[in-house]
C-alpha cells in the first residue's frame, strides 16, 4: 500500500467525518457502547492531561488536536488482567496519535463506531466497525481518529503472546512476532476473533473476569485471547504453528489424561497439561478432540465434576457443596452449580 506522511494522514478530516451514504456507513456513526465505565482512567477536555494520563496507563505518545479542541473530550476505561488489558477509548474531536513504537505489547484494535486512518508497516489502511487493526510493538504507528471513533483496545503483553507461540509450536522462535495490520471483523477468523473480544468485554462487564485478585479463570481467558490471535490472525510464524501440527500418539494422550486426573484439585491451564504430556498446545488440543471429542480444558472440567458428583453422593458423611467444588478445582461457586446442573440435570445441592 502507499505510504503517507503526518500531514497527508491529518489531511483525511474531512473523509473521516462526511456524511454517511449507505446504511452500514451510517450505523458505524451511531454512538457506541461505553465500556468498563464502572473503571475510568481520565475524563477531560484538557489535551495535555489526556496524553499525560493515557501515556501512563498505555504507552508514551505525542497528541494532536484538528481543528480545535472544542469537541475534544477524552473518555479512557480500563480493566487489567495479568498480562492483558482491556480498554475503552473515545476522544470526541479530530486526533493524531503518534506512539512511534508500542515497545512491550501488541495492541489489537476493534472500532465500536466511526473510523480512523492507521499507518503501520509502511501500509496505510482505514479502520471501522468492519476492519480492526493489530499494531506490532516494533515497528511505528501513526493514527488519526475521526471525533465519532470509539474503540475497544486489547493491549496483549508481548511476554505472554511469545510464551503462548512457545507453547503452540514445542520450538524457539525465530525472532520477533508481526501480525498483519488488517484484521476483517466481518467474517472467517477475524469475526472469530472480535467475538471473542467482545465476549471478554462482556464477562468484565458481568463481573467475571479482571475483578480485583486475579483467579485461574482470568489466567486462561488471556492464554485463550494470546492462543487465538496466533492461530487466526496471519503473522511471520503462522507457517511455524501450521508445520507443527503433527498428531498426538495414544501414549502421549494417555500421559496428558493421567496428569489432569492427578491434579483435579489444582488451577492448571492448557500449557500445563501440554508441558505434561511433552506436546505442543495446538497438537494436544487436536489430539483431545480426536481421541474424547472434547478440548482438554473441557475433559478437565467434567473430570472435576464427576469425582465432586461422587464426593457429593457418599452415604455417609458427605462435604458440604462448597467443599465438594473447592476440593475438586472450582473457585466460583455459582459457575461450579451450573455446569453441575447442565452434566447431571440438577444443582449440586440437590443431590441425594
Amino acid at each position: 500500500m502507499k505510504q503517507i506522511g503526518t500531514h497527508a494522514l491529518n489531511r483525511r478530516v474531512k473523509t473521516l467525518n462526511r456524511p454517511a451514504r449507505n446504511p452500514m456507513a451510517i450505523a458505524e456513526a451511531l454512538p457506541a457502547k461505553e465500556y468498563f465505565a464502572q473503571n475510568p482512567v481520565v475524563r477531560t477536555r484538557d489535551m495535555d492531561e489526556a496524553r499525560h494520563i493515557i501515556s501512563g496507563k498505555l504507552c508514551d505518545h505525542k497528541l494532536e488536536v484538528i481543528g480545535g479542541q472544542s469537541g475534544l473530550f477524552v473518555r479512557h476505561n480500563a480493566v487489567s488482567g495479568q498480562s492483558i488489558s482491556a480498554n475503552y477509548l473515545h476522544y470526541g474531536a479530530d486526533v493524531t496519535v503518534d506512539p512511534g513504537r508500542l515497545g512491550s505489547f501488541y495492541l489489537f484494535q476493534v472500532p465500536l463506531s466511526g473510523r480512523a486512518n492507521i499507518r503501520h508497516r509502511g501500509e496505510e489502511m482505514t479502520a471501522t466497525t468492519q476492519m480492526g487493526t493489530i499494531l506490532n510493538p516494533d515497528r511505528t504507528a501513526l493514527l488519526h481518529w475521526g471525533r465519532d471513533c470509539s474503540k475497544l483496545l486489547l493491549q496483549v503483553d508481548k511476554t505472554l503472546l511469545e510464551a503462548v507461540a512457545r507453547s503452540i509450536t514445542g520450538v524457539p522462535l525465530p525472532g520477533p512476532i508481526r501480525f498483519e495490520m488488517q484484521v476483517d471483523l466481518t467474517n472467517g477468523p477475524g469475526r472469530q476473533l472480535r467475538r471473542l473480544v467482545m465476549a471478554c468485554a462482556q464477562a468484565i462487564e458481568n463481573g467475571d473476569l479482571f475483578q480485583g485478585q486475579l483467579a485461574a479463570r482470568d489466567l486462561k481467558a488471556e492464554d485463550d485471547l494470546a492462543h487465538a490471535l496466533l492461530t487466526l490472525q496471519p503473522s511471520n510464524i503462522s507457517h511455524i504453528i501450521e508445520r507443527s501440527d503433527r498428531r498426538a500418539s495414544p501414549r502421549e494422550i494417555r500421559i496428558a489424561l493421567e496428569y489432569i486426573h492427578a491434579n483435579l484439585a489444582e488451577p492448571i491451564n492448557l500449557a500445563d497439561i501440554a508441558r505434561a504430556a511433552r506436546l505442543n498446545v495446538r497438537t494436544l488440543q487436536k489430539g483431545f478432540q480426536r481421541f474424547y471429542g472434547q478440548s482438554p480444558m473441557e475433559v478437565l472440567r467434567n473430570a472435576r465434576l464427576d469425582t465432586a458428583h461422587y464426593l457429593l453422593a457418599a452415604r455417609q458423611d458427605p462435604p458440604s457443596v462448597s467443599e465438594a467444588a473447592y476440593s475438586c478445582g472450582f473457585s466460583h461457586l455459582g459457575r461450579f452449580s451450573y455446569y453441575y446442573k447442565d452434566r447431571f440435570g440438577h444443582l449440586p445441592s440437590e443431590q441425594r
